[in-house]
């Protein structure tokens, strides 16, 4: 059987448990009806939509919610996908087509399955009936979870099969459709203020708090237009939800994967080429070879945009025993609106204040040349916003905010706190900080009351938080640096002390739940944040000496954003960028600069392992 991705079906599934879109490939079941003749062995073809969408549901009755993560417990059933016991099969997936029976010759792998939003999208590449017979194996093994790595593993036997990776890519893509979240990178066209948020999480995931508007793509109209008001569509799960807009999936699916095998993911450029099409002098000069990542020429003014954005991630200590830890993600955004294939080179200034520890490039760019303090990019821009150049580099300027949180208990529902923070320390013109923001979490108790007046900004409290506005947006701090300090007392709501055995483990609790409630997960999709709820709501309580000395009262976050300048050095000099063949083509350049995981930890608490932090 020929290698590659190669698709055989696509489904999309409402949280009706209904088909609401399915895509069928031919040519590529044929193969796979062919390649059953001469293994011996007849497997399952592809189902109707509507006995599909049973197995779907008659899987999710069977696994529930934590044997739907891969966990295997005591009710899990032999040749479930739980039995395997690893938690990869909450993405890779496998129904039995015949409900009555759980036959070999009936199971559909490997299902990708990708849930966004109201939907769950099913993705089935091709593979070889020998991979299909060795899922089967592993799914009746008693120690198929114990050989994790080991030949006959299922780690071992996803490494032999490239094409789940490709169909990841297409769940991934057809979600952002989907939702409409296909957006490019942003390249930042105007520096004015703009309002900022807070993203509140210890989950790893990176809060940008500010953006600009980003450069809109080259086309007539959004693909993703919005039901007519008033209009009903069959294919909406409930109210609220966006339905699925058809004509762009078909668009993309036909536009994307030709006969089952996907050739550019792009959303961007899939929809150019619908919107303009080609025409004759739209193809290269003969002498030149259009590269892959072009497949549309550009037409019209030409210009070129940089930026660069940089991501600070920080857990502050504040002790001599534990060391800071300060880093920096970045990435240098281009869209080079340019005729024909020009080939476009500058030098990338600041490696050596930035000390680079892991570089990547797009795949049009090559490094020409590297110095102790800077290196040349030469590259053929693809189409639209794209991201050129992905690194982690130190902050050289040191934490734009640094200082210390402390947070002490007074009474049962007392607490008492005090921030001393230096804003912008050692940071010059012309770095601006934007806006400034720190927030105390207190999720398991209820604010009742608080009592303190910071130095500079304003306050605002909410039911589990307290948020301290230092620099408001559109006052940008700029050229100096400031210190602030903020105590105070904040009174909670009576602590009411719930205990969980601490010799049942939590995921104990769900699996119990799970097998009680069985109708109830019916009515649910399984998703992460479930499972993470139950987890949290049974966490035993602390002692009252100590009622904050854990990760979720033992820290504050910090939000903010900076412009002007990269923080790590790296930078992009206009006046240096050339294009050949010569142009004239303005150059726009920006940087940003926003919080990621940026914590204060309680240097009166006890400060988690340094391992424990995400940065």
């Amino acid at each position: 059987m020929p290698s590659g991705c190669c698709i055989r079906a696509i489904w999309i599934l409402n949280n009706l448990d209904a088909v609401a879109f399915s895509r069928k490939f031919p040519v590529v079941e044929k193969r796979w009806r062919a390649a059953c003749t001469t293994a011996d062995h007849v497997f399952s073809s592809l189902p109707p939509d509507s006995d599909l969408a049973d197995a779907f549901l008659q899987r999710r009755h069977r696994e529930g919610s934590a044997r739907g993560f891969g966990i295997r417990k005591s009710n899990s059933s032999v040749g479930s996908d739980s039995w395997v016991d690893d938690p990869i099969t909450r993405h890779v997936i496998g129904l039995y087509i015949n409900k009555e029976e759980e036959d070999d010759d009936n199971l559909l792998w490997p299902l990708i399955l990708h849930i966004r939003g109201h939907y769950s999208i099913l993705v089935l590449p091709l593979v070889e009936p020998r991979h299909l017979k060795a899922y089967a194996k592993l799914c009746k093994r008693a120690d198929c979870g114990s050989a994790l790595g080991l030949d006959g593993s299922l780690s071992s036997l996803l490494l032999d099969l490239p094409s789940i990776t490709g169909a990841f890519m297409i769940a991934h893509a057809i979600g952002d459709i989907i939702t409409g979240d296909t957006a490019e990178p942003e390249v930042i066209v105007s520096a004015a203020p703009s309002v900022g948020g807070l993203f509140d999480s210890l989950t790893g995931s990176i809060g940008i708090s500010s953006r600009a508007k980003p450069v809109a793509p080259p086309v007539a109209s959004s693909p993703l237009s919005a039901a007519a008001p008033g209009s009903v569509s069959a294919d909406t799960p409930k109210i609220g939800s966006k339905p699925l807009d058809k004509d762009a999936l078909r668009t993309f699916i036909s536009s994307s994967m030709p006969f089952g095998t996907p050739l550019d993911l792009n959303y961007s450029n899939i929809f150019t080429i619908k919107v303009n099409g080609f025409s004759a002098s739209d193809l290269p000069p003969a002498d030149q070879k259009q590269p892959a990542w072009k497949p549309y020429l550009y037409k019209g003014k030409q210009k070129m945009l940089f930026t660069i954005h940089e991501i600070v991630h920080a857990a502050l200590y504040d002790r001599d025993e534990i060391p800071d830890i300060i880093s920096v993600s970045g990435q240098i955004n281009c869209r080079a609106e340019l005729e024909g294939l020009p080939d476009v080179s500058f030098p990338l200034t600041g490696l050596n204040t930035a000390n680079l520890e892991v570089s990547s490039y797009h795949p049009c760019a090559q490094v020409s040349d590297q110095g102790l303090d800077k290196q040349g990019l030469v590259f053929s821009p693809p189409l639209g916003n794209f991201v050129l150049m992905r690194y982690q580099a130190t902050c050289t300027l040191g934490p734009p905010i640094k200082g210390f949180y402390q947070l002490s208990m007074v009474s049962e529902d007392e607490g008492a706190f005090l921030f001393k923070l230096r804003l912008m320390g050692g940071y010059k013109a012309p770095l601006t900080m934007e806006f400034c923001t720190v927030t105390m979490p207190f999720p398991r108790r209820r604010i009742v009351s608080l009592d303190g007046t910071p130095s500079v900004g304003s306050v605002s409290t909410s039911e589990h938080s307290v948020e301290w506005k230092i620099v408001p947006s559109g006052r940008g701090l700029s050229g100096k640096s400031i210190e602030v300090t903020f105590p105070g007392t904040v009174k909670f709501a009576p602590w009411k002390i719930q205990r969980v055995s601490s010799s049942k483990s939590s995921f104990g609790t769900i699996a119990d739940e799970d097998s009680d409630n069985e109708a109830e997960n019916a009515s649910n999709m399984v998703n992460e944040e479930h499972l993470m709820e139950k987890m949290n709501k049974d966490l035993p309580p602390v002692d009252l000496e100590e009622p904050f000395c854990w990760q979720a009262y033992n820290y504050a976050k910090v939000s903010f954003k900076i412009i002007g300048a990269s923080v790590s050095g790296i930078a992009v000099d206009p006046k240096s960028v050339s294009i050949y063949p010569a142009v004239k083509a303005p150059m726009e350049f920006s940087t940003q600069v926003t919080s990621g995981d940026y914590i204060l930890w309680n240097t009166l608490g006890k400060c988690p392992h340094v391992a424990t932090m995400k940065v």
